[in-house]
């Protein structure tokens, strides 16, 4: 309660509102929300990094799956269509469907081929899916020629 000085020296009440600190308030909810927004986006653009992790054991006959650069199947070293890939996978693992599937793909294909293809496998109950990569730390050095690189190093 706010007071007032009149002639008689005595005491009143005021009845007005003083808004001077709901508008400071209204101020800082408002700059805390101006720089929250941004910050809530999904469009973050991610450069994620190359894996160090400890390869895992592979069987002694691997199912190979390659994507090629020019978007080509092949089971092994035989091409295959995306229409007959179910039919070469069954004969390629006895039917087997918790044979681990080895999926290469080139570097120049993109993402959503991968997953079209990592989707196609699922259509077909083969779940086992191992994406292949070369070890980070077994990469040659910027600029050494690819002829440099041991054979041993492919994946």
């Amino acid at each position: 309660m706010a007071g007032r000085l009149q002639d008689d020296d005595s005491l009143t009440e005021n009845h007005e509102i003083n808004v001077t600190p709901f508008i400071d308030v209204m101020l800082v909810l408002l700059i805390i929300f101006m720089v929250a927004a941004p910050l809530a986006t999904v469009d973050i653009n991610v450069d994620l990094p190359a894996s160090r992790g400890a390869a895992s054991q592979r069987p002694a006959q691997p199912v190979w799956l390659t994507i090629a650069a020019d978007r080509s199947l092949a089971l092994g070293q035989v091409p295959v269509t995306q229409q007959a890939l179910a039919a070469q996978l069954d004969a390629e693992t006895g039917g087997d469907r918790e044979t681990r599937i080895f999926l290469r793909a080139d570097k120049a294909v993109s993402y959503g081929e991968v997953m079209e293809v990592m989707n196609l496998l699922r259509d077909h109950a083969y779940t086992k899916i191992a994406l292949v990569g070369l070890d980070a730390t077994a990469l040659p050095p910027a600029g050494t020629p690819a002829a440099a690189v041991p054979a041993d190093a492919a994946p």
